[in-house]
C-alpha cells in the first residue's frame, strides 16, 4: 500500500484562472481583513491581549452557530457574539489577571455554545465545518459588503484614536495622568477589536483567528520597534498572509486556514532569524 502523499491530489491548477474570478469576493475581503487585522494587531501585543482575541472568537463562533442554526445572518450573528464578549472583556478586564480570567471563563462557554447550536443544526456539513476553519467560497457579494464597511469602522476608529491609544498602550499610567481617558480608550479599542475578530471568523475561521490578529504584529516587532515601521509591516504581513493563503487554496483541496497560518507562521520564523542575526553582529 502506498501512503505517500500524492502532490497532484492536494494542489491542481487546472482552470485556476476561472477560479480567480469565480472567487474574487474572497480575495478582497483576505486583502482587507489583512491590511486591518494586522494594524489592530499591534495594538493586541502591545496591550497584552493575544489571549483576549482568542476569547472573543470563541463568542463570536457560538454567535455565528446561533445564527446558523436558526437562520440568521451568519455575519451579524458572528458580530453580536465577538461585540458581547468584547464589552465584557473591556468593562470588567481592566487588570490583566481580570481580564485572563474572564477570558478563561468566556472561552469554554463560548465552544461549548458554539458546538451545542452546531450538533442541532442539520444543514450541510460544511457550514458546520466552515465556521471553525474558515472558508473561501462563502463570501457572497452582500457578505463582502459588510466585512469591507465594518472593516472601514475599524479602520477610522483606530486612525482617529490612535496616538491616545498608542500612548495608553505604551505607557497607562503616564496616560491618565496626562488625562487621557484611560478606561473609554480601552472600551472603545474592545469593541473595534470584537468587529475585526467577527469578520475575521467569517474568513478563516473561529480556531485559528490570531493567525491574522496577532501573528503578522509579533512578526513586525521582532524586526523593528519604529512607531511607523512597525504598523506598516504589520499590515503588509497580514496581507501577505491572507492573500497568499487564499491563493493557495484555489489550487487545493484542503480548507483555506492551514494555509493562511502557515504562512502567516513562516513569515514569524523570517523575522525571529532576522532578529538573532542581529542580535549576534551586535554582540560581536
Amino acid at each position: 500500500m502506498n501512503h505517500f502523499v500524492d502532490w497532484g491530489d492536494v494542489f491542481s491548477f487546472q482552470d485556476y484562472g476561472a477560479l480567480l474570478v469565480l472567487l474574487s469576493n474572497s480575495l478582497i475581503a483576505g486583502a482587507v481583513l489583512g491590511l486591518v487585522g494586522g494594524l489592530v494587531g499591534v495594538f493586541v501585543m502591545q496591550r497584552d491581549l493575544a489571549f483576549a482575541v482568542h476569547g472573543v472568537s470563541e463568542l463570536s463562533f457560538a454567535g455565528a452557530a446561533a445564527a446558523l442554526l436558526f437562520g440568521g445572518s451568519v455575519v451579524a450573528g458572528s458580530i453580536g457574539g465577538a461585540l458581547v464578549a468584547a464589552i465584557l472583556i473591556g468593562v470588567l478586564g481592566a487588570k490583566a489577571r481580570d481580564r485572563n480570567s474572564i477570558v478563561g471563563v468566556l472561552m469554554p462557554f463560548g465552544l461549548g455554545l458554539g458546538i451545542l447550536f452546531l450538533s442541532l443544526y442539520e444543514g450541510r456539513s460544511a457550514n458546520r465545518f466552515g465556521l471553525l476553519t474558515g472558508q473561501i467560497v462563502s463570501v457572497s457579494s452582500p457578505d463582502l459588503g459588510w466585512l469591507i464597511g465594518i472593516s472601514v469602522v475599524v479602520l477610522a476608529g483606530l486612525l482617529l484614536m490612535w496616538n491616545p491609544l498608542r500612548f495608553d498602550s505604551l505607557d497607562p499610567e503616564s496616560a491618565a495622568a496626562r488625562g487621557v481617558p484611560t478606561r473609554t480608550v480601552s472600551l472603545v479599542f474592545m469593541v473595534l477589536l470584537g468587529l475585526i475578530v467577527a469578520v475575521s471568523v467569517h474568513i478563516i475561521g473561529a480556531l485559528l483567528v490570531m493567525a491574522l490578529l496577532v501573528t503578522p504584529a509579533a512578526a513586525a516587532m521582532r524586526v523593528s520597534a519604529g512607531p511607523v515601521a512597525v504598523p506598516l509591516l504589520a499590515a503588509l504581513f497580514g496581507f501577505v498572509s491572507a492573500v497568499g493563503g487564499i491563493l493557495l487554496a484555489l489550487a487545493g483541496t484542503l480548507p483555506v486556514s492551514p494555509y493562511i497560518t502557515t504562512i502567516s507562521f513562516l513569515i514569524y520564523g523570517g523575522c525571529w532569524m532576522v532578529q538573532r542575526f542581529r542580535q549576534r553582529v551586535q554582540r560581536t
